[in-house]
């Protein structure tokens, strides 16, 4: 496997670079920098909220680009470079499937925001390690601001009780289970594939320069957009069918693992 000519490396967060205490491990900054001396330039991709990505990377959070919502807000050395709201008409439609599936937990994913019922309180402990910035609301359906993302997190899984309800939608829309308990309904622009797209295309570099790594199905999209793309050997099924490669699990430091070979090809 010939490296040598990389210039960009993408990777999502939860399940591939998060251990599953969601933390990053202090090799990797030391291996960022050591990328960064050699010119190759590093994405963080995630359904997480663009602060939330922020402070997980917050040594280097002001010198890299950050794909947030699936791709939904793009920022590059902070500077926003994209983003793709909802077409405000379907997102009462969205939420009138939701409330209706026993269990369900919407948020309303805005800009530098996200809002969530107020009779869900008790979800807020599982939402902070996402959302760092939200508020609740009595009635989802009154707010008027605008919409990046609808993300919606089941407690006993997201492919089985909330994709049967809600991938009807995916005629008009990007409709993603984002992991074992989140679904995810976005414009079907704002997804990590054509975040990518728009990246290379910024910086001149192509798929075949280009690294990624992901572990579930919102990741498919950019896994496309490069030759050397990484499932993590936790990744969902249909990520290791499409990825080209695979590394060790997440909790094996995979990524970290895939970088060093890197590294070693560029000296």
């Amino acid at each position: 496997m010939d490296l040598s000519k990389i210039k960009l490396v993408v990777t999502d967060m939860d399940g591939t670079l998060l251990n599953t205490k969601h933390e990053v491990s202090p090799y990797f900054f030391e291996l960022y920098h050591r990328l960064k001396e050699k010119g190759i330039r590093f994405a963080a991709a995630s359904g997480r909220q663009h602060n939330s990505i922020a402070e997980k990377l917050a040594p280097i959070q002001d010198e890299i680009i950050i794909i947030a919502e699936n791709g939904g807000i793009v920022t590059d050395r902070g500077t926003e470079i994209l983003h793709t709201p909802l077409d405000p008409s379907v997102i009462n439609r969205i939420l009138s499937v939701v409330e209706r599936v026993e269990g369900s937990k919407p948020v309303l994913c805005s800009r530098n925001n996200a809002y969530i019922l107020k009779k869900q309180v008790k979800f807020v402990n599982k939402l902070k390690e996402y959302y760092t910035r939200f508020e609740l609301l009595h009635d989802l359906k009154t707010y008027e601001g605008e919409v990046i993302k609808i993300a919606v997190f089941h407690f006993e899984g997201s492919e089985k009780h909330l994709y049967p309800q809600l991938k009807k939608f995916e005629s008009e829309l990007m409709v993603k289970v984002s992991g074992e308990n989140w679904l995810d309904l976005s414009h079907n622009d704002a997804n990590k594939g054509f975040a990518l797209t728009q990246i290379q295309d910024n910086y001149r570099i192509s798929r075949e320069e280009t690294m990624v790594f992901g572990d579930y199905n919102n990741d498919l999209e950019m896994l496309e957009k490069s030759a050397y793309s990484f499932a993590m050997a936790n990744a969902h099924p249909n990520v290791l069918r499409a990825a080209r490669y695979t590394t060790l699990s997440n909790t094996e430091m995979g990524v970290e693992r895939i970088l060093e070979q890197l590294l070693a090809q560029l000296n």
